[in-house]
């Protein structure tokens, strides 16, 4: 779990986990056994979790995609807040990852609000399209490659309901998207130099984008909330 921008300031971090966060032993053992994982980077903290199902909670979501599952705390938490017949639909292409999420899933008794769906994304938004599933999603979380960020947009755009919210994670990469111009060929692989400028490109393409509604929180690593109009 990598930093955000208000772990510098760690007393503050602190006093808001101390006085809002709730999360119970499950949720604390999945986050736990994937911090033991040289992936572990890829995993949202708890108090973005409990974002999401609050999230779930005020739009009163039942169709949510999720793009990019890794081992399931994000969708735990949300299928945890959907009603009885609300679904999740979860891409991702790693049947190892997800298999632990399948194991808290069944844990938690949710899987069956979740449809996992082992493919490339593009591809399954792409049949969901074909299919005539098009305004039909209450909530998308993003959460995936970064390099196809701007291509993740526009299908989850085709997808949402009017009134729908697109929830877009790591929109500041760790402040490297301020400075990307200056960053050297050779970054490390897990933050490419490809992968900042794809989220640059999409911030700033949210922001003059008519279509959407937008509101950027610095929560975690950024946290662009968007609502199609």
């Amino acid at each position: 779990m990598e930093k955000g921008l208000l772990d510098q300031y760690a007393d503050v971090k602190n006093y808001v986990l101390k006085h809002s966060l709730r999360q119970d032993d499950l949720l604390k053992e999945l986050q736990d056994l994937t911090q033991n994982m040289p992936e572990k980077s890829m995993q949202i903290p708890p108090e973005q979790g409990q974002f999401l199902s609050m999230l779930i909670q005020l739009t009163a979501a039942k169709k949510v995609i999720e793009i990019g599952v890794f081992t399931g705390y994000s969708s735990l938490c949300m299928a945890r807040s959907l009603p009885a017949d609300g679904k999740i639909i979860g891409l991702d292409v790693s049947e190892e990852w997800t298999n632990i999420a399948k194991t808290y899933w069944q844990r938690a008794g949710v899987s069956d609000k979740i449809d996992l769906r082992l493919a490339p994304a593009i591809e399954s938004l792409d049949t969901m399209i074909a299919n005539n599933e098009t305004e039909t999603v209450d909530l998308i979380f993003l959460d995936a490659d970064k390099e196809k960020y701007l291509t993740y947009y526009e299908r989850s755009l085709s997808l949402l309901k009017s009134g729908g919210l697109l929830v877009i994670d790591n929109v500041l990469l760790f402040g490297s998207v301020v400075k990307h111009d200056r960053l050297e060929d050779d970054m490390p692989s897990k933050l490419s130099k490809a992968s900042i400028i794809e989220v640059d490109a999409l911030n700033k393409k949210i922001v003059d984008d008519d279509r959407v509604d937008l509101t950027m929180l610095t929560m975690a690593d950024g946290i662009s909330l968007v609502r199609k109009k």
